[in-house]
């Protein structure tokens, strides 16, 4: 029993149920925010679609040069990808084609991010330095602030930059404990700021975007509600960030780290 609940856990990272439920939750949090109406098939687009863009990126390479000696639990992904793909096929079909244009940038950048199209075609824009962490945060924060609000008729004001900018910062202080634990693996030619600052001033780079994050959240809302929540997640992800190292536990960052976006909204549900 414990051996099949850890292959089950295993597969639950490994295909990126995780990582989509976190994005799935930065949607809700806007929704609960802006008093948005739930949209299912909005939500479940992007659900979905994280977790097709997500393995695509992960296991597009591995599947073209291994093919024919690929594990059962790399088979499984890919099946599991397929099935995933139909989905957001499907939910994608129920969306207008106004809101599938609002998704279309964001799609564009996951693909140029796998995709090369540089320099002969031999780069993407994961291979350009620094730009990796932006290029990531930026569809995150898009897809998750930016487009349920437009899907909405919220038009684009201040108030929709501010959060873009907020969600941006947010979910790159998520990302930098990532990127220390990789600082090795990273190409160096691809230069992430731990291998470009060193992993301490990293983390004072992710502190000041967390109090930046913070300030936001009093012009964004007047909610002390949702305050206190930010800030409360705010210090548990300051508190994962400070404790991250190159050596770190298999789930420290790919489990525990990318749940704090479900803590949020879980939060906001349970005590709301």
């Amino acid at each position: 029993m414990m051996t099949f609940l850890k292959h089950l856990f295993s597969f639950y990272i490994n295909a990126s149920i995780h990582v989509a439920l976190s994005v799935y939750a930065l949607t809700r949090i806007t929704e609960l925010y802006f008093d948005i109406p739930y949209n299912e098939n909005l939500n479940y687009f992007i659900f979905f679609g994280t977790i097709t863009g997500y393995n695509f990126i992960k296991y597009a390479g591995v599947a073209k040069f291994y093919h024919m000696s690929l594990t059962k639990s790399m088979r499984l992904i890919q099946i599991f990808s397929f099935i995933c793909f139909c989905l957001l096929c499907y939910y994608g079909w129920q969306l207008s084609i106004e809101t599938l244009i609002y998704f279309s940038p964001f799609g564009l950048l996951t693909v140029l991010y796998i995709i090369p199209f540089l320099g002969g075609f031999q780069k993407n824009l994961r291979g350009i330095s620094y730009l990796k962490i932006f290029v990531v945060a930026g569809v995150w924060s898009g897809v998750t602030a930016v487009v349920p609000l437009l899907e909405n008729g919220h038009e684009v004001d201040v108030n929709l930059v501010l959060l873009f900018i907020q969600r941006l910062l947010f979910i790159i202080v998520l990302i930098l404990p990532f990127e220390i634990r990789d600082i090795q693996l990273d190409f160096k030619d691809v230069k992430t700021l731990p291998q470009k600052v060193g992993v301490q001033q990293t983390k004072r780079i992710g502190f000041g975007m967390l109090l930046i994050v913070l300030t936001l959240e009093f012009v964004i809302t007047d909610s002390l509600f949702f305050r206190n929540a930010l800030l409360g997640v705010s210090f548990i992800l300051l508190f994962f960030l400070m404790r991250a190292k190159e050596n770190q536990s298999k789930y420290y960052s790919s489990f525990w780290v990318e749940a704090l976006p479900i803590m949020w909204w879980m939060s906001l549900l349970i005590f709301q």
